[in-house]
Parts: C-alpha cells; sequence; structure tokens
C-alpha cells in the first residue's frame, strides 16, 4: 500500500481482502509520526523504515520522499530480507517519479492555463447555485 502521511491511501496492490484497509492506512500514518517523535527525541532527522513483527504477519513501512509510505504487508513465507531489499528498490524508483513529477509542476509546463481556471469557476458556480 502507497500511504500518504495523513493516512490516506494512494493505491495498494495484492491480496488486502482480509483488513480494513482505510483503517490500516490511518494506524500507519500514527505510527510514523509517533515514531517521528521518538527519532527527534534520540537525535534523529527521522526513521525511514519500521519494522513490525507479528506470529503469522508481519508489516514493514517505508518511507519515500517527505510525503507517502510504502506499507508491505507479508507472512511467514517471505523473508525480512526480501522486503528490505524490494522495497528500498520500491522506494528509490518511486522517489525519482515524484521528483519528476515535481519538477515538472515547477517549471510551469503542467500547470492549468487562467482560462481553464475561470471556466471551471464559472461552470461550478453555476452547479451549485441552482
Amino acid at each position: 500500500m502507497l500511504i500518504d502521511k495523513e493516512g490516506h491511501m494512494v493505491t495498494k496492490a495484492g491480496s488486502t481482502d482480509d483488513f480494513d484497509m482505510q483503517a490500516v492506512s490511518a494506524l500507519v500514518a500514527g505510527s510514523y509520526a509517533a515514531t517521528r517523535e521518538m527519532a527527534r527525541l534520540l537525535g534523529e532527522e527521522e526513521f525511514s523504515v519500521l519494522f513490525h513483527q507479528g506470529k503469522k504477519d508481519n508489516i514493514q513501512l517505508t518511507l519515500v520522499g517527505d510525503r507517502t509510505i510504502l506499507a508491505t504487508v507479508f507472512d511467514e513465507r517471505t523473508t525480512i530480507g526480501m522486503v528490505r531489499l524490494y522495497a528500498k528498490e520500491a522506494a528509490d524508483k518511486l522517489q525519482k517519479i515524484f521528483a519528476g513529477i515535481g519538477k515538472r509542476h515547477d517549471d510551469g509546463s503542467s500547470a492549468l492555463g487562467k482560462e481553464f481556471s475561470e471556466s471551471a469557476k464559472a461552470h461550478l458556480d453555476n452547479f451549485f447555485a441552482e
């Protein structure tokens, strides 16, 4: 699952029918917020990886950039080493994608024009006026 730091799920993949994804997303964000404060108290800026181990299922939380968290839920059939390796690779690739999106927005090449903004505002005003 890819979750923003406010606790909203951005996207998910894999078998996730066994648990409430929205609740897990909110709790992941809360866990990261608490851990960020622990890191600060210990003189760290932030911990980039968290791991919670259960009897059957585990979850690894990997920070992606400054706004999202990659949550990987897995069971005893998968080793933590594999999860860490693939989660790091995924986080690095996602960070590059996010950086590219940020640059594209900063240079104005993907910004919507003033005409679109005015047209959209007029349509919304008309819609809500009725």
